[in-house]
């Protein structure tokens, strides 16, 4: 059977829970309540387990925090022996205005520390979902920015994005990257 890991970035701990840079926590919590799945705390994460037409499908939520998240997808990649070109990480981006998201085959981590902590344990080559929050921050205020809280009318903003990411999950299961790409980045813009 097909197996793929799904890693939503974001931090452990109350009071994270609807911060900027928990918008990958955010995209899992949403496509696990549209599949009616539980997760469990587990080694190195919080993990949900699905199938979508026979592809067996891992979610993750590392608990390692931010900086350290490659622990978690490397030693999940391994203990199921799921292939990289079968990951899929979201991660929260400042370069894309909130609302907008990039889905990407592979690349640079950007600046984000969660996506290169992951590229120093298993390299560039994994796709990931980046889902915009926006830059609205003065000089020097990025780690505000990013661990400050969404205001209702942000969440309201972002919404459909986070729905559409729940789709571009089972795009990435059912069609892979080039197909999935093709079909929502143009949706993504802003």
């Amino acid at each position: 059977m097909d197996k793929y890991l799904i890693c939503g970035l974001g931090n452990p701990g109350d009071e994270y829970a609807g911060t900027r840079h928990n918008t990958g926590f955010m995209v899992l919590d949403a496509f696990a309540k549209a599949s009616n799945i539980c997760f469990e705390d587990k080694r190195y994460g919080f993990v949900a387990e699905t199938s979508i037409k026979g592809r067996k499908v891992f979610l993750l939520k590392p608990t390692t925090f931010m900086n350290l998240s490659g622990n978690a997808v490397r030693y999940w990649l391994n203990k199921e022996n799921i292939d990289e070109s079968r990951l899929l990480v979201v991660s929260d981006d400042v370069a894309l205005p909130l609302g907008a998201f990039r889905l990407k085959g592979s690349g640079s981590n950007g600046g984000h520390n969660g996506l290169g902590h992951i590229q120093q344990m298993i390299g560039p080559d994994y796709a990931r979902l980046r889902m915009g929050v926006g830059n609205d921050y003065p000089r020097g205020g990025q780690i505000d920015w990013v661990l400050g809280h969404y205001s209702e009318d942000e969440k309201k903003e972002l919404q459909p994005a986070i729905d559409t990411a729940v789709d571009i999950i089972k795009s990435f299961v059912l069609a892979g990257i080039d197909i999935t790409m093709n079909q929502y980045n143009k949706l993504g813009k802003k």
